[in-house]
C-alpha cells in the first residue's frame, strides 16, 4: 500500500520513460528502465560516453525516484582495418 506522497512504480516508470524520450535516450542509444520500490535501474548500451550524464539527469529530475542504479555500458568500437 502506498503512502500519501508515494508514487507507484508503474507511474514512476511512465514518467522515467517520458523523460528518457525527451532526453533523446531512445533514439541515440538503447536504454531500458525498470522500477522497483522507487529504485530505477537503467540498462542498455550507449554509443558515446557523453550520453550518460543527460540520461542520468533526466531520470533524477523525476519526482519520487529514490535511487538510480546505472548499469549502462559503452558500446565498444570495432577497430578499423
Amino acid at each position: 500500500m502506498l503512502g500519501r506522497n508515494q508514487v507507484s512504480d508503474k507511474d514512476l516508470l511512465k514518467a522515467v520513460n517520458q523523460r528518457l524520450m525527451r532526453a533523446g535516450a531512445s533514439s541515440q542509444s538503447r536504454v531500458t528502465a525498470t522500477v522497483h520500490k522507487g529504485m530505477v535501474t537503467l540498462t542498455g548500451t550507449l554509443q558515446y560516453a557523453i550520453q550518460r550524464d543527460p540520461i542520468l539527469k533526466a531520470v533524477q529530475s523525476v519526482p519520487g525516484i529514490g535511487r538510480i542504479v546505472d548499469q549502462l555500458v559503452l558500446r565498444e568500437k570495432k577497430p578499423q582495418q
